[in-house]
């Protein structure tokens, strides 16, 4: 072997991909530093350009590494905000809200439909979420066709809560889902994420005062982006 000696696990590459965590680690690559060419690091560890390519690969799809066109890979730096859970989705100091768009759809997503959501097409209001100028939060909530347009414009410029507040309707149910699932299809592009990253997603479902807005919708951040907290009282006897 012409360079560092692996310790091999089940393949050539999981080994490579291992060590380069290691060296993530210890410090030997530093966050936001470039970290060595493909075809130096398969002089060093003695294997292809395809092995070493495929363990960097495994490594900015879980978001350790980021691959920049032209420049090479950097170790990425890992920033988690850490916010409060607020099933409400008030807005919060700091963040700001663009608009990406408005259309017609269905609700088709697995998870969504077990809120019982109607059949047919509903408005869905898309934007972004930022925090300190970057992106946090990818929102797309879905309502009636029957809401008021003024309504609708204003889910694209405020806290889903904030614009029903506005027209004097107050939530008065929440259900919420949480899970995990690969980044697939707009939020790649909002992110600047691979395909298949690791995404945590929060369903709603809000049940308001008014019997014709009933809203869905889910949130979706990246897994190293934001982490939340939340606090059950404990009932005494």
């Amino acid at each position: 072997m012409a360079g560092s000696q692996l310790r091999l696990s089940s393949s050539l590459h999981e080994s490579v991909r291992e060590e380069i965590l290691n060296r993530i680690g210890n410090g030997t690559y530093q966050p936001e530093a470039l970290i060595p060419s493909t075809a130096m690091l398969g002089q060093e560890f003695g294997v292809s350009p395809i092995t070493i390519k495929r363990a960097l690969r495994d490594l900015q799809a879980a978001g350790i590494l980021v691959s920049i066109a032209g420049k090479g890979t950097y170790v990425k730096k890992q920033t988690r905000i850490l916010r409060k859970l607020d099933v409400a989705m008030r807005s919060v100091e700091g963040m700001t809200i663009q608009l990406i768009s408005v259309t017609r759809d269905k609700i088709s997503d697995p998870t969504m439909l077990t809120f019982g959501p109607p059949k047919g097409a509903m408005l869905c209001v898309r934007k972004v979420i930022f925090a300190d100028g970057a992106p946090l939060m990818y929102d797309a909530t879905y309502l009636s066709s029957d809401v008021e347009d003024e309504i609708v414009d204003e889910f694209g410029e405020q806290f889903v809560t904030n614009a029903l507040k506005h027209h004097g309707i107050s939530v008065v149910n929440t259900d919420l889902i949480i899970d995990a699932a690969p980044a697939v299809g707009a939020v790649e592009e909002v992110f600047g994420i691979p395909t298949g990253y690791p995404m945590l997603r929060r369903f709603y479902k809000f049940t308001t005062t008014d019997s014709m807005v009933t809203i869905f919708g889910v949130v979706q951040a990246p897994f190293d982006r934001l982490a939340c907290t939340l606090s059950i009282p404990t009932s005494r006897k």
